[in-house]
């Protein structure tokens, strides 16, 4: 079960791997100083890199900021840019520094504890020491997909910074661990991790709210 099989209605366009190759034009339009470079680069990048800075910042308003100041940023960089890694993950970089920036001006503290208090109790071997409420098999049950959606971005907002945006960056643009960890400065292994536990929340977020609502359902059955 992927994260975007419950978000398919509100996330329409999902990207895939790397688009260094479908950035040649771009960039050279960039690098030439076209009239139209900058808007293509917000046609291309905007939707995304809004997405990025939203789920870092918490914010759509800081978000906004972050993306018009990151795409300067990129505007007036691009000479910088030595293709060492995909445009994309260069981009999607600055728009992380800049998020981050927005956090600690506002004095943002990181949340991974109140994350491992969440998170299921797991064993010395790392196995899972209780069971997880498995809801997947009912994400195609009209019934229950607008509560699935409402406790899936309640629990998104809870994760912390840097697992959200490494979330959305794997389950939602569809980056390779690689490409996540150059865009937000991370090892792979760090990213990994991060991603994995921010699932295993999810996961247990989802079967307490699906829980909840059989409850709730079975009461007024009763009653």
């Amino acid at each position: 079960m992927t994260l975007e099989a419950v978000l398919e209605a509100e996330t329409s366009t999902v990207a895939h791997g790397r688009r260094a190759d479908r950035d040649l034009d771009l960039l050279e339009a960039l690098r030439l100083h076209e009239s139209t470079a900058a808007e293509r680069l917000v046609t291309t990048y905007g939707e995304r890199a809004y997405r990025l800075a939203t789920s870092i910042t918490g914010s759509e308003q800081d978000a906004e900021e972050v993306v018009q100041d990151a795409f300067w940023t990129v505007v007036r960089k691009i000479d910088t840019f030595r293709g060492e890694s995909a445009f994309g993950s260069w981009l999607y970089r600055i728009v992380a520094n800049a998020a981050y920036q927005k956090l600690r001006g506002r004095q943002s503290r990181d949340r991974d504890l109140s994350l491992d208090e969440a998170l299921p109790a797991f064993d010395a071997r790392g196995r899972h020491v209780g069971p997880i409420a498995d809801w997947s098999a009912r994400v195609d049950d009209h019934s229950v997909q607008t509560e699935l959606r409402v406790a899936l971005t309640a629990a998104i907002d809870e994760l912390p910074p840097v697992a959200r945006a490494a979330l959305v960056l794997r389950d939602v643009e569809g980056f390779s661990n690689l490409e996540i960890a150059e865009a937000l400065g991370l090892s792979v292994p760090i990213v990994k991790s991060r991603v994995h536990r921010a699932r295993l929340f999810l996961r247990k977020q989802l079967g307490d709210a699906m829980t909840t609502f059989d409850a709730t359902a079975a009461t007024s059955y009763a009653s």
